[in-house]
């Protein structure tokens, strides 16, 4: 049959990227407390293109991500990677597997149980042997505004916080670990159940502890940078205002020397 994608481009012009995006597959990620912990994944695959090529083969994507081992950890990915360089006959190859991870919490005061869902993802690149791996993920903590506690008789604003941590390394990272960082940051973490003696708690934690979303951002690029297999990071928080028609952020990125 004719191979129409390898025929000349009308226009030959080399594309940056080109593959598939939003396959959603079953997988297993490494948990640090149960060994495992089974999700669901949304899968994106791209590589470069020539200019002289006029079109990519677009199933051999989904044949590589197949064969890929079930499990998604550092291996997986680089196996799956260079399957797609060879597949595709390319020297730049893409992935970014985004998935919603799982943590036991405990209520601060009543020590009750129950699920935090935390939005992951692993993002990779192979230009021709050199793999490059980031670790994604998001937090939500509260945050107690310090000058508004410092200039009012009576409490202060309060709010949810968005910190996005990205952390590279060539060995394992628990994902627990950056969580944990995360949670360290703010004010308070962030409950999935709470009962009057926890919000009782929570709440005269939180404000003994007012921060900035520049404390905040802080407080996560300083642990990040003294973790020992951080190699490189990149911190963003976002705080979604409670009294402003707006979100106020902060990032801090070091993607450095490897240790």
């Amino acid at each position: 049959m004719q191979d129409v994608q390898s025929s000349r481009a009308q226009v030959a012009l080399p594309i940056d990227r080109v593959g598939v995006k939003g396959i959603k597959i079953p997988l297993t990620v490494r948990d640090r407390d149960k060994g495992v912990q089974h999700t669901v994944a949304r899968v994106d695959l791209s590589v470069d293109l020539p200019a002289e090529f006029k079109g990519t083969h677009m199933s051999r994507f989904l044949e590589g991500l197949r064969d890929m081992p079930k499990g998604l950890d550092l291996a997986g990915c680089k196996h799956l990677l260079r399957d797609m360089q060879v597949r595709l006959k390319s020297r730049w190859a893409h992935l970014c597997f985004e998935f919603p991870y799982f943590m036991e919490r405990l209520a601060p005061a009543s020590g009750n149980a129950a699920l935090m869902d935390y939005q992951c993802f692993l993002r990779g690149h192979m230009d021709g042997d050199r793999l490059d791996m980031v670790l994604g993920v998001e937090i939500p903590v509260m945050t107690v505004c310090p000058c508004s506690l410092a200039i009012s008789d009576q409490g202060a604003h309060s709010q949810r916080a968005l910190v996005r941590i990205e952390a590279r390394s060539t060995r394992l990272i628990w994902l627990e670990d950056l969580i944990e960082i995360g949670e360290r940051t703010g004010s308070s973490p962030v409950y999935a159940l709470l009962k009057r003696e926890d919000e009782k708690f929570v709440t005269e934690a939180a404000f003994a502890n007012p921060c900035f979303v520049e404390d905040v951002v802080r407080n996560a690029a300083r642990e990040l940078a003294e973790h020992p297999r951080v190699q490189g990071f990149r911190v963003e928080v976002e705080s979604q205002e409670s009294i402003h028609n707006h979100s106020a952020y902060a990032v801090i990125e070091d993607w450095g020397e490897t240790k």
